[in-house]
């Protein structure tokens, strides 16, 4: 049976370091899915944006700057609050987004729970496949 964990939220996409506008977004996490993490944004209009990366990415992205290339996380504060940055680039262009820290700690301990770090094989049955394919 597989599980999903999800939170909507909202995100902050910051235009300029005055300037920041709301945009909806549901965090998803699927056991069947194991080492990503999916995040929709502008959950409520007709084309939302999907993007699809490591889940320890944002793990380690809570507690100090991580990844390279199309996705970054870190933390920072914003308006003496904690915040996690993302930082996304893709052929259409580049976003930085502000998520509350406190959130997205609380939804990814949901995911955590569900299937501990180390564990993502085990949800996948790579070890029974693997147990199957060397008895042959």
């Amino acid at each position: 049976m597989h599980t999903v964990v999800e939170r909507e939220l909202e995100l902050r996409l910051v235009l300029s370091p005055e300037r920041r506008i709301p945009v909806p977004a549901r965090l998803g996490y699927l056991t069947d899915d194991p080492y990503a993490v999916h995040v929709t944004f502008h959950i409520d209009t007709q084309h939302p944006v999907h993007w699809t990366f490591a889940r320890e990415l944002l793990v380690e992205g809570v507690f100090r700057p991580c990844g390279q290339g199309d996705v970054r996380v870190w933390p920072a504060k914003s308006e003496g609050r904690g915040v996690v940055l993302m930082g996304l680039s893709s052929p259409d262009g580049d976003a930085l987004l502000e998520a509350p820290a406190a959130q997205v700690s609380a939804w990814l301990e949901r995911t955590l729970r569900v299937v501990p770090p180390g564990a993502e094989g085990e949800q996948l049955g790579l070890d029974d496949e693997l147990d199957q394919l060397l008895a042959q």
